[in-house]
């Protein structure tokens, strides 16, 4: 189906969000009358930008307050229209959105609305254009689809129809299945929006926090195919208000947002793009850092091995168990800081991941390589994240063990620094990436769309500043699980969300072998063992244990949690866990460890 995007959902200047749809690949955009208003560019000049750029202008809007009013106010809405109409003849759109009126004035009756409206349509077929009528979910008097349709039906009108809009009917509970009444051909329009299931205001909850189809917790999908029932051909037309977006660029955001339609209709069922391949392991993380040394203390102390070197890159291997840990100390790294750059998932097709992702818009990261490298495709995620289809250990597929000669020193054998001792970690057991503030929900979708994980539920979390948001994806037995994380505002680099969770059978051996090899173990307040003693009880010297090693504690439904923290080297850290059944990722400690760690970079300043 042919796409489109409302130009107030884009931050910058009109040309600006022009250029970012058509990018994106939509096919035409809603002229937002604000952003026409504000554009030193005239109406033709418009048209034409957006005929250069292969962008339809399939709607004007809004127009407002327009019906039940009285006789001399309605005159001087005709007067308006007939404006706009000329207007929008030399911007050449065909179809105007009138909102229900939320006019003081206006009056409580149907008949006259539909009189109104039935003269405003004659006007605008004199000019070649439709009147689509949208109901508003604060409307006065006309405030559901399907009041607002019998309006429509009442003026019989061929220029006149209505305008469905996902948030204006799911944010008022209205029963989408009631839309199979209306005839495709009077469905002129369909607007999309989803949103968080938020307790407020409706006027503040679209004006503030509408988001792209699949980020909230509306079933627009279900909308979607109760309108296509009724044989409507027309776009999948986004209109979004959101503050972040607005603040955010336009050209990821257009991104995103097409992104989110390729997606529904996938959903659907009216596109079928590659199907999903869903990664089943961790093949490895990798750090980039200026400085090896001090993440090799750390990664010595913890039990890792020096195993292998990149044949043609300064990129060391370090190996415990299934755990495998890339240190890459190239230029780029010198420039970035210590930071977790890349992911590599396991996968069980990875030229069909990667066919999938591209085809959701997914940048796919080319990659020097020497002539002997394994050619491995890779994506990039909206932080900025790279992530790489393996298949190691399948001979039959490229490798990217193969890139890596045994011997730390790129000699064969096993030698390498460190990890003599051993801690019992046996794989990565999730990863926490950090999330720029205006991409917490484009993550969440792309993670779920492109990867095919299952999204669970945002959690907030008390943060010394404020609520951080965390979201964690998975698949379906929780071989990879990757906790998306967000600070409490746009200045907060949430440096403490990004973490390397290694898994262990025995988390207070681990926590002891790693403080014997000389490893910091994060400090945490007593107060938190005065309360942990009050919530459960524990054996002898149990708790006496985790007091003296900074392990927290969890249970759920499922079972129990112990895990304890490494303190931080530039923007990243390691987490020891041991779980026995729990299924969750500490959410409950998720405070003390966040206060801890403030504490700790005022102590240190890291």
């Amino acid at each position: 189906m042919r796409t489109s995007i409302a130009t107030v959902s884009l931050s910058g200047s009109l040309t600006e969000k022009l250029t970012a749809a058509s990018r994106a690949g939509f096919d035409g955009v809603e002229i937002f009358e604000n952003d026409l208003l504000a554009s030193p560019l005239t109406p033709e000049e418009i048209r034409a930008r957006c005929a250069d750029l292969g962008l339809s202008i399939d709607l004007y809007q809004p127009m407002r307050d327009i019906e039940a009013v009285p006789a001399e106010e309605f005159a001087r809405n005709m007067r308006r229209a007939r404006h706009k109409f000329e207007l929008m003849r030399r911007l050449g759109a065909d179809t105007v959105l009138v909102c229900s009126s939320v006019h003081p004035l206006a009056v409580d009756d149907d008949a006259l609305a539909a009189d109104h409206l039935r003269q405003l349509a004659d006007s605008a077929q004199e000019f070649g254009i439709r009147v689509a009528y949208e109901a508003l979910a604060w409307g006065r008097h006309v405030n559901t689809y399907g009041h607002a349709w019998r309006i429509v039906e009442a003026a019989d009108h061929p220029a006149l129809g209505t305008c469905l809009d996902s948030f204006h009917i799911l944010s008022r509970g209205s029963d989408p299945k009631g839309i199979a009444d209306i005839p495709g051909e009077k469905i002129f329009f369909l607007q999309l929006a989803d949103a968080p299931l938020l307790a407020m205001d409706v006027l503040q909850w679209s004006r503030h926090y509408r988001c792209f189809p699949g980020q909230g917790g509306f079933d627009v999908a279900g909308l979607v195919r109760n309108v296509l029932d009724t044989g409507y051909d027309g776009p999948l037309s986004l209109e979004v208000f959101n503050d972040v977006f607005r603040q955010a660029e336009a050209g990821p955001t257009a991104v995103d947002a097409h992104r989110s339609l390729l997606v529904l209709q996938e959903t659907v069922g009216v596109a079928t793009p590659p199907a999903p391949v869903v990664p089943t392991g961790v093949a490895f993380a990798e750090l980039v850092t200026p400085d090896a040394e001090p993440v090799a203390a750390v990664l010595g102390a913890l039990g890792f091995a020096r195993t292998a070197r990149h044949r043609t890159k300064p990129v060391d291997l370090w190996q415990q168990g299934e755990a495998r840990i890339l240190v890459n100390t190239s230029g780029a790294a010198r420039r970035t800081g210590t930071g977790l750059a890349a992911i590599g998932l396991e996968s069980p097709d990875p030229a069909g991941a990667a066919r999938r992702a591209e085809a959701l818009l997914a940048p796919v990261l080319p990659r020097r390589r020497a002539a002997e490298d394994a050619p491995l495709d890779a994506v990039e995620a909206p932080d900025g994240t790279e992530l790489f289809f393996c298949a190691t250990g399948r001979p039959e597929l490229p490798n990217w063990r193969a890139d890596f000669a045994d011997g730390a020193d790129g000699s064969h054998g096993t030698g390498g620094t460190g990890g003599s001792h051993g801690t019992g970690v046996h794989r990565i057991d999730h990863l926490a990436l950090a999330q720029p503030w205006h991409h917490f929900d484009e993550a969440a979708l792309f993670h779920r769309s492109v990867l095919g994980l299952h999204a669970q539920e945002s959690v907030d979390v008390a943060d010394p500043y404020g609520l951080m948001r965390s979201r964690a994806v998975t698949n379906a037995d929780g071989s990879v699980r990757i906790a998306l994380g967000v600070g409490a505002a746009p200045t907060d680099d949430t440096v403490h969300a990004q973490h390397i969770a290694l898994a262990t059978s025995d988390v207070v051996a681990a926590a002891r072998r790693f403080r014997e090899a000389g490893g910091l173990l994060l400090p945490i307040p007593a107060n938190y063992y005065d309360d942990l003693a009050a919530r459960h009880e524990f054996t002898d010297g149990e708790l006496k244990t985790y007091r003296e090693l900074g392990i927290l504690y969890d249970r759920d439904a499922h079972g129990e949690f112990r895990h304890c923290y490494t303190m931080t080297v530039g923007r990243v850290f390691f987490e020891l866990v041991q779980r026995d059944g729990y299924r969750g990722y500490g959410a409950q400690n998720a405070p003390v460890r966040l206060a801890a760690q403030h504490t700790a970079r005022a102590v240190t300043g890291g």
